[in-house]
């Protein structure tokens, strides 16, 4: 049956909606944290992931994420390829001319909003935009030096 798709337990309790009757029992919590990016991905793709890690939320990115993680880098670092290409030529940079003569946009364009396109999909499921970001709320945890901290909340 089609409908939302449910939030992981990890994203319930960062919210502070996690009630015991409607939480996952057999959810599998993936443990173990991500590392340094895969050998064979780009110079620029690994800047992505190692920015992504070093910022993401703690505790919400695992290393069962890893695949998502580098298809987003991997998206991120050849927009920031083509982005850098088109940049370097101008205005020039975004239009070709076809053996008939024809101005028309450069293909790098339609490859830049396609990658784009795609990196939001995954920003999206990763909490990396600021609207899934803002349904996410971290609390703060009570100071263990305070002995009132329990009593008064």
């Amino acid at each position: 049956m089609p409908g939302r798709k449910p939030l992981p337990t990890a994203i319930k309790k960062i919210k502070g909606t996690l009630q015991k009757c409607r939480a996952n029992s057999c959810e599998p919590k993936p443990c173990g944290t991500l590392g340094e990016p895969p050998d064979y991905m780009s110079d620029t793709a690994k800047e992505a992931w190692r920015y992504a890690v070093i910022n993401a939320p703690a505790g919400l990115l695992s290393s069962l994420d890893a695949a998502v993680l580098e298809r987003w880098a991997n998206c991120a670092g050849m927009y920031r390829e083509a982005l850098a290409k088109i940049n370097r030529s101008g205005v020039s940079g975004m239009l070709i001319k076809t053996p008939s003569g024809i101005l028309r946009r450069s293909p790098l364009m339609d490859v830049i909003r396609d990658l784009a396109l795609e990196m939001k999909g995954y920003e999206a499921e990763m909490g990396f935009t600021p609207a899934s970001r803002s349904r996410v709320q971290i609390t703060q945890h009570a100071q263990h030096d305070d002995p009132w901290a329990d009593i008064a909340g």
